[in-house]
């Protein structure tokens, strides 16, 4: 089997998650800078075969889009276009940023570590993608 990989786009950061390639487990992997994803997900699929690309689906409360709605439906042809066997689905990330800030929270993790955005973004990835796989079984 290949990967399942999540994104987290943010305008500065964007966190990624992968499974393993077994798609039982989903862990963080690392956050990039957002103007060298496209570079970063080139790389990353040359090395590791990756099923399905989960972009984070940011929505408002009354599930119209956000500011980065038009901006990632763009993306998201662009990536169809760069990885044609690879399915790009999206997914609702609604709260994932407070969910990943609970889950710092719950493991224990100091306050400056909590303050890593970086470390929140790449959380929030983990909790896109296990809802993907959650939703999908």
């Amino acid at each position: 089997m290949a990967r399942l990989l999540a994104i987290d786009y943010g305008k500065k950061r964007t966190g990624i998650a992968v499974t393993d390639p077994m798609q039982i487990i989903a862990s963080g992997l690392t956050t990039v800078a957002t103007r060298d994803l496209t570079n970063f997900l080139l790389d990353y699929v040359g090395k590791e075969e990756v099923e399905v690309i989960v972009i984070g689906e940011p929505k408002q409360m009354d599930y119209t889009d956000s500011e980065l709605g038009p901006w990632l439906r763009k993306y998201t042809m662009q990536l169809e276009t760069l990885f044609p066997d690879i399915k790009i689905e999206r997914e609702d990330e609604r709260f994932t940023s407070k969910m990943a800030h609970a889950s710092m929270l719950k493991s224990g993790l100091k306050k400056k570590q909590r303050q890593n955005k970086s470390l929140v973004d790449e959380i929030a990835a983990t909790i896109i993608l296990q809802s993907y796989m959650d939703r999908k079984r």
